[in-house]
């Protein structure tokens, strides 16, 4: 039997990977006349029921304390970028949504409702998202287009109370980080005089050149399809002139996502590539130290352009199914390591690392807002599971289902929050 065929079959059995239980037995709801038990009714529901939501109208941080709000999350996707499937709609991505729940569930006992919404307009989906804040601890957002994304999640950030993650983003940039700490362990180079080189602009290689950024690397150069992207690049701001009267009056949502991607391209190019290298990726991956693919393009990059790099380079070819180059061919070359995004290669970069040890965490300690300073954090903590002794070529980064993940995300998480707050 082909995977293919496995896995439709085990989804038509199963009919749903997850589904709501009870956590009241159902033997003590309802009155036993019997053994003369009340039973647990009048006090679940009505008219008991009432006694706790005047008490939590009158004081909404209760919700966390009397329902189960304090471990529910939403992962909200609007199916235009699934998977490597792109546009498939809500409907095609509820399975992936449903599995990623399963992963909730199972390495974080973090309750999380998959909502595959019918809606791709950014303003209304932040509408929606900020509508259903009174019923999540957290929220995650996942596969939505790019650059559409970036923009919601920013906005969503600063306009709600909850943690906002985008797993695309801040999920990849945690555990490319982590691998990134042990692979220049291996190496011997330091952070501060590495080069780096980012193929792909959307939201993995925008919220890796993030969190590098802040996290001390000096050279980092990130490439969209349209070469190196530098300060002064004369086609990055194509429709700046436009006035925000003028892009509030417009309808055109292709228009306005290539305003978004300006936006956070600009960004990038404010903070990297300081000595401005242009050219596409053949001539800036020269005399570089590290590769990191998130371009969606396999085979991307050739045996010349690894040989091309410093001795020992670090590939991470992270795009599936197909890498930016696979992993013989990297070896072949001269590549000292290489990771990719697949199981079935050794140093799988893979964000069902992190995201659901980040969400207890978060639920856990009430966390507000995340920045690059957590993720960071976070990073290190998990790059530190590898023992010394253990670290080597093919094993720069702690297995999925490693027991370790969830203590020490929580821990790192915690110490962050002191040292923010010492009093």
């Amino acid at each position: 039997m082909t995977l293919k065929e496995d896995a439709i079959n085990l989804h038509r059995l199963l009919r749903g990977k997850i589904e709501i239980s009870s956590r009241i037995s159902s033997d003590n709801i309802f009155e036993n006349s019997k053994e003369e038990g009340k039973g647990t009714l009048s006090s679940i529901y009505t008219p008991g029921v009432a006694y706790v939501s005047i008490e939590i109208q009158k004081n909404k941080e209760l919700a966390y304390e009397y329902t189960s709000k304090w471990n529910n999350i939403a992962i909200v996707c609007d199916g235009t970028r699934v998977l490597g499937l792109g546009d498939i709609g809500p409907e095609g991505a509820l399975p992936v949504m449903e599995g990623k729940a399963v992963l909730f569930k199972t390495l974080g006992n973090v309750n999380a409702f998959p909502l595959c919404i019918s809606i791709k307009d950014k303003e209304e989906i932040i509408k929606f998202v900020k509508a259903i804040e009174p019923s999540f601890g957290a929220i995650n957002i996942e596969d939505i287009e790019s650059p559409k994304v970036l923009e919601i999640v920013e906005r969503l950030q600063k306009e709600m109370s909850i943690p906002i993650f985008h797993d695309d983003r801040h999920g990849t940039a945690v555990i490319t980080f982590a691998a990134l700490i042990n692979a220049l362990r291996i190496v011997r180079k330091n952070s501060k005089n590495v080069k780096v080189v980012i193929a792909g602009a959307g939201s993995a290689g925008y919220g890796i050149f993030k969190i590098l950024s802040r996290a001390g690397f000096e050279e980092v150069i990130v490439i969209d399809k349209e070469g190196a992207i530098y300060d002064g690049r004369d086609n990055r701001e194509n429709n700046e002139k436009l006035s925000n009267l003028e892009l509030n009056k417009r309808s055109d949502s292709k228009h306005d996502s290539s305003v978004i991607l300006n936006s956070f391209k600009r960004e990038i190019a404010l903070n990297s590539n300081p000595n401005k290298i242009k050219g596409n990726l053949e001539t800036v991956i020269k005399e570089s130290d590290i590769f990191i693919g998130t371009s969606g393009i396999g085979n991307l990059m050739n045996s010349q352009m690894v040989a091309s790099m410093k001795k020992d380079p670090i590939i991470f070819a992270l795009s599936n199914p197909t890498p930016e180059i696979l992993p013989d061919d990297a070896k072949n070359a001269g590549a000292r390591i290489i990771a990719t995004g697949r199981s079935d290669f050794p140093n799988q970069i893979n964000n069902a690392v992190v995201f659901p040890s980040i969400f207890r965490a978060l639920l856990d300690l009430r966390v507000k807002n995340l920045d690059e300073d957590i993720l960071i954090s976070i990073s290190k903590s998990i790059a530190d599971l590898v023992d010394i002794k253990h670290l080597n070529e093919e094993f720069i980064i702690p297995k999925i289902n490693d027991p370790r993940i969830l203590p020490v995300v929580t821990n790192s998480l915690k110490e962050y929050i002191m040292n923010q707050n010492p009093s």
